[in-house]
């Protein structure tokens, strides 16, 4: 057997030596304390509400901005709001059943509910009045500026002119 020598074997390994290095790296970095922020974040009850009033006040905002629509006012109506389905923790004792809501602890007393499924609301129609009703390509971009919006079929949005 002949001598070693580390300038071939260098050549012929370099790309392996190299990721094997990056690999070592990146395993003694330590974790960013993001990705733990994430994971709590996940596990608490996001407090998410919804206002209808405010939606309609955005809304309004967005379609002001369309060329043409003029002066307009919004209404929504809505067919169901927001629910929240709790986990539930069912036990049986003698033919007796209880359901206990789960709650997280928190630490220094505060608790939050378990949520299982959050239920957004459902549109049931909208309809704008607007100085440009009179124009049909205003109609249509309102139309489908509120379809995109809510998700509403454009036979549940109606587009009417404003009477001064």
């Amino acid at each position: 057997m002949g001598k070693v020598r580390w300038s071939e074997l260098w050549k012929k390994y370099k790309f392996v030596l190299l990721v094997v290095l990056v690999g070592v790296l990146l395993m003694v970095l330590p974790v960013s304390s993001e990705s733990k922020e994430t994971e709590t974040s996940d596990l608490q009850t996001p407090r998410e509400t919804f206002d209808l009033a405010e939606t309609e006040q955005r809304m309004e905002a967005i379609l002001g901005k369309i060329d043409g629509v003029g002066k307009l006012q919004l209404m929504l109506t809505l067919q169901s709001g927001t629910r929240l389905t709790l986990a539930e923790d069912t036990q049986s004792d003698s033919g007796r059943t209880t359901r206990e809501t789960l709650t997280l602890n928190r630490g220094s007393g505060s608790q939050e509910v378990v949520v299982t499924n959050r239920y957004y609301p459902v549109y049931q129609g909208a309809v704008v009045v607007c100085q440009g009703a009179d124009s049909s390509a205003v109609r249509l971009a309102i139309t489908e500026t509120v379809q995109a919006l809510t998700g509403l079929a454009s036979d549940r949005i109606q587009v009417v002119k404003w009477t001064s």
